[in-house]
């Protein structure tokens, strides 16, 4: 197994994001890796939790990343935050992203869950997807 890649699975996931024009016209710039300190705006996307496991083979090593893009907003209802989340599947499935190390060799989405958090205030959706990663170093 390699988890080598991971970081760079991460930044290239981040730029395709930050990067994607419909999804910029949704949240501008409301995109994080890491939420900053103060107020958040209404809308915006994170990147969130990941589980990795081996997929290494006879011709080298590589790992499948499970990894999570929440959307959360205070917004009425989950209208809003469903063309979000709509916005982020479309940058990201079958998306051919260029890593610092390794190579993509799939990506796609694989579920999404919807739900209030807190007092019922604030919407979130979390979308899986999977990256098969090969290693490259």
């Amino acid at each position: 197994m390699s988890y080598a890649s991971a970081a760079a699975l991460q930044a290239a996931v981040y730029q395709q994001l930050t990067g994607d024009s419909t999804l910029a016209a949704l949240v501008g710039g409301a995109i994080y890796d890491a939420l900053p300190q103060g107020p958040l705006p209404a809308t915006y996307v994170t990147l969130g939790p990941e589980e990795s496991q081996d997929r290494s083979d006879g011709t080298g090593a590589g790992a499948r990343h499970d990894f999570t893009v929440s959307v959360v907003t205070d917004g009425t209802g989950f209208q809003a935050a469903k063309a979000v989340a709509g916005a982020v599947s479309d940058a990201l499935a079958g998306a051919d992203l260029a890593l610092a190390r390794g190579r993509l060799a799939a990506l796609t989405f694989r579920r999404a869950r919807a739900r209030r958090e807190g007092t019922g205030q604030l919407r979130r959706i979390d979308l899986t997807f999977r990256a098969r990663v090969e290693d490259t170093p």
